[in-house]
């Protein structure tokens, strides 16, 4: 296991804090005259999704977590729980909660491809703690205020859409019902016109 200095804990990074596996969602390394620099960072606990704050200092060294990612199908949404299966075996089905998903959910689409970061502790037992999904994905619009004559693509004002996963995107004014649009789902913010 690779070991992080205080300064290498930065966004991005899954460490182990008190025992548990943490991803780094902000850092600031602080560095005032009379104290030695310490870096101040926001964690969030990849198993229950608590964010606490934290403090490392100079002298400090942590654990960097042992996550791996892996490749799984989502299948289907039904009561709330999200079904998803191996990449290669079909059959092996299983659920992911919301929580452990998170503002990934509402762009998850059935039969697409995601990739599961997995933990594994000091027992070798595997957690799944999250999903990745690709940064652009085309979805189809289903619901969509209509058009105005002479809103044309040079309007910098948008209008609010809703995609096939039930997720509302601003869109341009041109963009109608049955449209495919490519969404970033990391920002969730509309990239263009899927090309037909």
């Amino acid at each position: 296991m690779a070991k992080l200095e205080y300064s290498e804990i930065k966004p991005r990074k899954y460490i182990i804090y008190n025992d548990a596996p943490y991803e780094v969602l902000e850092y600031h390394v602080a560095r005032t005259q009379q104290r030695k620099p310490q870096n101040q960072v926001k964690l969030r606990n990849l198993i229950n999704g608590k964010v606490i704050p934290a403090t490392f200092h100079a002298s400090d060294m942590v654990d960097e977590a042992d996550i791996s990612k892996r490749s799984i199908k989502f299948l289907f949404t039904n009561k709330g729980e999200h079904w998803f299966c191996e990449e290669r075996d079909p059959a092996n089905r299983f659920t992911i909660t919301s929580s452990v998903i998170g503002a990934e959910e509402k762009f998850l689409k059935a039969n697409n491809m995601v990739d599961a970061k997995i933990f594994t502790n000091d027992d070798d037992e595997e957690m799944i703690i999250g999903v990745s999904l690709p940064i652009k994905m085309t979805f189809k619009v289903t619901q969509a205020p209509p058009s105005v004559k002479g809103n044309t693509a040079g309007n910098s004002s948008g209008k609010v859409v809703t995609i096939e996963t039930g997720a509302q995107v601003i869109a341009p004014l041109f963009i109608d019902i049955g449209d495919e649009i490519v969404v970033n789902t990391e920002s969730g913010e509309y990239v263009e016109r899927a090309s037909k």
